[in-house]
């Protein structure tokens, strides 16, 4: 699953990185993001657009409400949705081929079962650079009238490395894959599902971090550094 994640890179290097629209984004690095709270997520440019349309950023609250839903209470329990069956679940299915976005991220946390404690750590690349989680949308209408935009992260089995902690990880797609999960002109399934598959072990590390980052209050520069056991 993921349940915590990181983004702690700079605007100009988000920019730069997720080919964004440079006008100046609600952007701040963010070191224990939690379920619940409006997180950074990047959709597609326009398809109509001549030439290269730059990917917009925006935020959408985490805990998918579908459309159809009669009340906001399924965010809680919406957080993830299994890559596996995403293309059969009523709620993520119409998702699939039209409201793909990625979130942004350069770590998430786990808890590694150690004896009788869990150990919380961080997943990252091996070079620490960030990486797009891929991700559905949706927007909710309250009987008032206001709109309420969410997401869910994709998941997929644990490669080998994160298996050592948890069964199951976040979809991180290579760079051409988020190019084609952003294009909203492909929505078939033969063409998304293949990209909805575990990361390469080798290319990821993790190291322990400080018990603080279980507490959702807590976010600060010091949830990521490395915690010397």
């Amino acid at each position: 699953m993921c349940g915590r994640f990181t983004i702690t890179v700079t605007w100009e290097e988000l920019l730069l990185r997720f080919m964004l629209d440079p006008r100046p984004g609600a952007y701040q690095p963010r070191y224990n993001v939690a379920p619940g709270q409006y997180i950074p997520a990047i959709i597609g440019g326009d398809p109509s657009f001549t030439g290269a349309a730059p990917n917009r950023f925006g935020a959408l609250r985490w805990g998918l409400v579908p459309s159809w839903a009669q009340d906001d209470k399924s965010g809680a329990r919406m957080i993830n949705a299994r890559s596996e069956t995403a293309a059969e679940k009523p709620a993520f299915r119409t998702l699939l081929r039209r409201k793909r976005c990625l979130i942004p991220s350069d770590g998430f946390y786990e808890w590694k079962k150690e004896g009788s404690r869990k150990q919380p750590v961080r997943f990252v690349l091996r070079e620490g650079e960030p990486f797009g989680m891929a991700a559905l949308f949706d927007t909710w209408a309250a009987p008032d009238g206001a709109k309420l935009h969410t997401c869910t992260i994709l998941t997929t089995a644990a490669n080998p490395l994160v298996a050592e902690v948890h069964e199951r990880m976040p979809v991180i797609l290579e760079p051409e894959g988020e190019r084609l999960w952003l294009d909203r002109s492909i929505q078939e399934e033969r063409e998304l599902l293949p990209l909805l598959r575990p990361y390469p072990a080798e290319a990821m590390r993790y190291y322990p971090v400080d018990p603080k980052v279980g507490r959702v209050q807590h976010e600060a520069p010091d949830c990521i550094e490395p915690l010397t056991l």
